[in-house]
């Protein structure tokens, strides 16, 4: 989200190297299978995703991602935790007596910046009535600069499709239903049984 070295953009992960709590998250939830449910058992509480944020800021103590998020301190104890299970981020030691830990995004982590980035800018456009932070995009730099006269461009982003360069809008998608025994309207219906329920 930021010019920040945890915010480099990265390609994405091969299921063999998710870990094994984010590969068993997607197929133990009732409903429909679904990597949104899926991605919300890891990320769908709003500590979760608030020390997210904070260490795309470049904050990585914990002190300062609670002072900033506002959590309860036990809550986000039990949040971060929770986000280093499922491989988002990571601690590293920076002091050893005594022991203290910074975290950091991992690359799933890193991978949250595109949701990071749409959670923004749809509260800027929908909930808060003058956008406390903006993102200024640095084209020519490889993830900003510390020099004050380069502030970039207030970032734009358009959703594109990279097979074929074209700007993706709502209506241009349809849905291909992968999971066995599932349809776009819910579970599918035998053959003959259709008209059978309530």
């Amino acid at each position: 989200m930021t010019p920040h070295t945890d915010a480099q953009p990265t390609n994405t992960q091969t299921t063999a190297a998710r870990p094994p709590a984010a590969r068993s998250a997607a197929t133990a939830l009732p409903g429909r299978p679904c990597s949104i449910a899926a991605a919300l058992q890891v990320l769908g509480e709003k500590w979760a995703l608030l020390a997210v944020r904070e260490l795309f800021y470049g904050n990585h103590r914990f002190d300062r991602i609670a002072r900033n998020t506002g959590a309860p301190r036990d809550r986000l104890t039990a949040r971060l935790r929770a986000l280093e299970e499922a491989g988002v981020v990571e601690r590293r030691a920076y002091s050893e007596r005594p022991p203290r830990y910074e975290y950091h995004l991992t690359e799933a982590g890193r991978d949250l910046a595109p949701l990071t980035q749409a959670l923004l800018a749809w509260g800027d456009r929908w909930v808060s009535p003058e956008p406390p932070v903006v993102l200024h995009h640095h084209p020519d730099s490889s993830g900003g600069s510390d020099d004050s006269d380069d502030r970039g461009h207030p970032l734009d982003a358009a959703w594109t499709c990279r097979t074929c360069g074209v700007e993706v809008r709502s209506p241009d998608l349809s849905l291909e239903v992968r999971s066995p025994g599932w349809d776009h309207r819910g579970p599918a219906v035998p053959v003959g049984d259709a008209g059978t329920g309530p």
